[in-house]
């Protein structure tokens, strides 16, 4: 076995079970760790996938949304709502906050930026 490479490393997941005791926040912190893959994926394959440049909407700061913002955005609500311990999510692509339903609510409430650094995906830059 090579010593240069850890085959036990520690997992976010694995991490946060052993150290809470709260298993909600586990399933918050795996829901946020999966919307975070999928917008990487989607960021990866943003120029294949044509989804650069605006989607034709503005968030709530005023700054034009690009299709990986909205694309984004979306996959991280539908993280949270589905992940059952969220009760409140305030995006700033969303002008209003967004009230997880009665039925998949929790005890979270999540702000977020989806994809911060946007407006240099165009660029080929680092987000």
């Amino acid at each position: 076995m090579s010593l240069k490479f850890d085959v036990d490393a520690p997992t976010l997941s694995r991490y946060v079970m052993k150290n809470t005791k709260d298993p909600e926040l586990v399933m918050l912190l795996n829901s946020l760790a999966t919307s975070f893959k999928l917008i990487a994926s989607a960021v990866g394959r943003a120029g294949v996938a044509q989804l650069y440049g605006l989607a034709g909407e503005v968030n709530s700061t005023g700054d034009d949304q690009k299709k990986l913002d909205v694309m984004s955005n979306d996959m991280m609500i539908n993280a949270l709502v589905n992940s059952g311990v969220c009760n409140l999510l305030v995006s700033e692509e969303n002008e209003d906050p967004i009230i997880v339903p009665a039925e998949k609510a929790g005890k979270f409430c999540v702000a977020f930026d989806p994809l911060d650094g946007s407006s240099n995906i165009d660029c080929n830059v680092s987000v």
